[in-house]
């Protein structure tokens, strides 16, 4: 590879692997078992391979946001389109962390101790800025300054939902005035007089069409984050069980609680009315 920098055109030699630093990314698997069991590779990778795209997931959504606070609607939707790919790849992966039968599993989880899937403060992020904020999550990470400040961060700024209504407020549309000035600290609640606001773009998408767009993706994104959280759910029902986790939460009951959260329950609500 060659690599060129800033504008006097100067090139440099820069080899594939350097690029990527895959000396460090290839040898950053450890596996704990002892002796080391077969699948534990596969374990950590799924895992570290979750990591990486959960990491650009909450780099565009983050874009996303601030396209959206700047009332650049179109970027913001190729983002979300952008998003909404990675999740699939996401979703995908569990059927291959599906071939780990229970036997297989139980031969390296003791060793484990109490890590877990559920100690995942990128997901948290990811969660945060889609509006389902715990500030009590924010205690799991008090070792990790990083992850804590992070956090920290994300909980005092709104979330893709909230510069999505200020965008529609911007653009003339009827937005309640409590949600322009709510306490962004907190989990989002169902607003039933924003219905309507959705329900009048629904019905005239011909005269509403970037945001009645805008609306469809992020219907899609929290589908497609329901199925993440689906096929989640049937991997680690299928290979563990109804045990509790490693990491202390009740496993599969935990999973299954989760299918009930929702990031923008509007976007929902409206297709009751507009069916009714």
């Amino acid at each position: 590879m060659v690599r060129e920098f800033g504008g006097t055109g100067e090139k440099v030699n820069l080899s594939y692997g350097a690029y990527l630093h895959l000396d460090e990314l290839l040898s950053a698997q450890h596996p704990v078992s002892r002796p080391v069991h077969h699948d534990e590779l596969l374990f950590i990778v799924q895992h570290q391979t979750s990591e990486l795209w959960l990491k650009l997931v909450l780099h565009e959504l983050r874009a996303v946001r601030d396209r959206l606070r700047a009332d650049e609607l179109r970027p913001a939707l190729k983002g979300l389109a952008r998003v909404k790919h990675i999740q699939r790849q996401l979703t995908e992966q569990w059927d291959v962390l599906a071939t780990l039968t229970p036997s297989e599993y139980a031969e390296f989880r003791r060793f484990l101790g109490t890590s877990s899937g559920f100690q995942s403060y990128q997901y948290r992020a990811v969660e945060f800025v889609l509006g389902n904020k715990n500030p009590a999550m924010i205690k799991l990470f008090e070792h990790d300054r990083s992850a804590r400040e992070l956090l920290e961060s994300l909980l005092g700024e709104p979330t893709v939902y909230d510069e999505f209504l200020h965008h529609l407020h911007r653009h003339g549309h009827d937005i309640p005035e409590q949600l322009l000035h709510r306490d962004v600290t907190q989990p989002y609640a169902f607003t039933p007089e924003l219905v309507p606001v959705f329900r009048r773009i629904y019905e005239h998408s011909r005269e509403f069409w970037e945001a009645y767009e805008a609306c469809e993706e992020l219907v899609d994104l929290e589908e497609n984050f329901q199925l993440w959280r689906f096929r989640h759910l049937k991997t680690v029902e299928r290979t563990i069980g109804t045990v509790r986790g490693t990491g202390g939460s009740s496993g599969v009951a935990f999973l299954r609680a989760a299918l009930e959260l929702t990031f923008f329950p509007e976007l929902f609500a409206v297709r009751t009315e507009i069916q009714a």
